[in-house]
């Protein structure tokens, strides 16, 4: 009884490793495990596009694609008027120089923002002409918003604003079938120029100068630029 136990152990034994190596492969393939499978090397992926390179070359790639990838930031806006602007800008600048930026490196930026240009109602010489006017868009069924500045125009009431004149007339054209007098096309003065303090190509470790600079005296420190109209 012994001697058949064993000799099954020895068989059952040997069945296994003749299995782990193969050698009843393909009808009993043999089981997919340590680094030796060959299925490993078959399923990878373009393996042609890959290349080992020693530590200091690696090092030196990634140096080089760190210095390739530029970016655009910016901080601000920052008030061109007022009697604290001068001193506003200046204590920004002051701000930059933990940074280390070469020389060109960053710029004023002065940015004019647009005008708006309005389907008006106004300007009212007294509130009796304004309430009057009010009644007569809210039983037209159309909405308006109060005017306040500038003096020019206020007070008056707005029907709708738009990016340019074009826009603006069309939509005064819609409102041909509406019986209401007084309504034209006038331009709302965009706000006062607003200054940028701009680096236009950052690199990486740059990018991480700026972001780290205090951001009080830098109107919420760098950002990315935003698209100029």
């Amino acid at each position: 009884m012994l001697r058949a136990l064993v000799a099954a152990l020895v068989l059952a034994n040997l069945l296994f490793f003749g299995w782990a190596r193969g050698w009843f492969a393909p009808g009993w393939p043999a089981p997919r495990h340590a680094e030796r499978e060959p299925e490993r090397l078959a399923a990878q992926v373009r393996p042609d596009v890959l290349s080992v390179v020693p530590p200091k070359a690696a090092s030196a790639a990634v140096a080089a694609a760190r210095a390739a990838a530029v970016m655009c930031l910016e901080a601000g806006p920052f008030s061109t008027t007022g009697a604290a602007a001068d001193a506003d800008i200046a204590a920004a600048e002051a701000a930059l120089a933990p940074a280390a930026l070469a020389d060109g490196a960053w710029a004023r930026e002065t940015v004019a923002p647009p005008s708006t240009w309005l389907v008006f109602a106004g300007r009212f010489a007294d509130a009796p002409a304004r309430r009057a006017k009010q009644e007569e868009l809210k039983k037209l069924g159309l909405a308006y918003e109060a005017l306040t500045a500038p003096e020019a125009l206020a007070p008056g009431l707005v029907i709708s604003r738009h990016g340019n004149r074009e826009e603006a007339d069309t939509a005064l054209a819609g409102l041909a079938d509406k019986p209401v007098k007084g309504l034209r096309v006038v331009e709302l003065p965009g706000t006062p120029q607003q200054l940028w303090l701009r680096v236009p190509k950052a690199d990486a470790d740059t990018a991480e100068r700026l972001k780290a600079l205090p951001p009080d005296a830098l109107a919420g420190g760098f950002k990315a630029c935003s698209p100029r109209p």
